[in-house]
């Protein structure tokens, strides 16, 4: 089958289109013929290397992280799915591959499609909706009436974070370029901030939890906009020693991490706030409660392009530029 792929870590190194064998089927995975794979900035980090302490994978390593098709065949185990069935993953951190004709992805992170969107828009959903899901719900417990600012609001995580956090019935600020207030707003954003005119740590006080996104001045500046008992959860700052120790890193490692994150969860505990480094994990009951909801009509996907399979490595050049509005896709079929 064809896969783009990358045989040693680098920033600037494009991906190859490859012939490689097809997967191997164990007795609870699910072959998925792959229709089309969004591009996030996930798969950025593995290409470069920034993440092969805490994320180990073998070169030459089929990049993309999740996806849309069909089941074209299951394991001896596999109970809820069979061969036709639409389905959307967001594949285990270790069995990557979504850029490929093919997949074999654990059953327990499949879930049927959203019967209103097409391939393209499905595919774009996985890994930001598991996100926002685990940061606001899981994780953040947000409740109704609480205020929740959301970093990056015209982003992959930031679209779905937004929607996810009105149907909660929190009060939603976000930030986002003068070019997408009007995509912010329409998503149902309360109150959003032009980072480019206004400063966020201005304005914000005395919210109960921020979903940060961005760098570390950002990171820093959270902290003053919680009130106390808030919550500052991070999908891009230094992992915490609660994650090191989820991850299963070795004592010499963890140590390591939490000397990485000691300044800003000292910050935050100044603050009375709480610090958590969120990696999301795959999860077919999640993806199933999110299908629901965008069934519903309560969440819609935010595509900005879909790019032909041939061009991933352009589409990959284009989330990189941090131009993207939402999502971008690759069709694979």
């Amino acid at each position: 089958m064809k896969a783009f792929v990358i045989e040693r870590y680098s920033k600037q190194e494009p991906v190859r289109l490859v012939d490689v064998p097809e997967p191997t089927l164990g007795e609870q995975d699910v072959l998925v013929q792959i229709h089309a794979a969004s591009i996030n900035p996930l798969d950025l980090k593995i290409r470069s290397g920034a993440l092969k302490r805490i994320l180990p994978l073998r070169l030459p390593l089929v990049l993309g992280n999740d996806l849309a098709g069909v089941v074209t065949q299951v394991g001896a185990k596999v109970q809820g799915f069979k061969p036709g069935d639409e389905v959307y993953a967001r594949t285990d951190t270790r069995r990557i591959g979504t850029f490929a004709e093919f997949i074999a992805v654990a059953e327990s992170n499949l879930a049927l499609k959203p019967a209103s969107l097409s391939m393209e828009e499905a595919a774009s959903i996985p890994l930001v909706g598991l996100t926002a899901w685990q940061a606001l719900v899981e994780k953040g417990q947000l409740r109704k009436g609480q205020k929740v600012f959301i970093h990056a609001g015209s982003g992959g995580v930031g679209t779905l974070a937004i929607q996810l956090a009105k149907h909660l019935g929190a009060y939603v600020a976000a930030t986002t370029s003068s070019a997408n207030v009007a995509l912010v707003k329409s998503l149902g954003a309360d109150l959003v901030i032009d980072y480019k005119k206004d400063d966020f740590a201005k304005t914000l006080r005395d919210y109960d939890l921020v979903l940060h996104s961005l760098g570390d001045e950002e990171l820093a500046q959270s902290v003053s906009v919680l009130r106390p008992g808030g919550q500052l959860i991070t999908l891009s700052g230094p992992p915490d020693p609660a994650f090191a120790r989820s991850a299963g890193m070795p004592k010499l490692l963890q140590l390591i991490v939490g000397l990485l994150s000691r300044k800003i969860r000292k910050r935050a505990a100044q603050r009375r706030v709480s610090y958590a480094f969120l990696f999301m994990r795959g999860s077919g009951e999640q993806l199933a409660r999110l299908a629901e909801l965008i069934d519903s009509g309560v969440i819609r996907p935010v595509v900005d392009k879909v790019f032909p399979f041939e061009a991933t490595d352009e589409a990959l050049a284009y989330v990189d530029s941090g131009r993207a509005k939402g999502k971008v896709v690759v069709r694979v079929r």
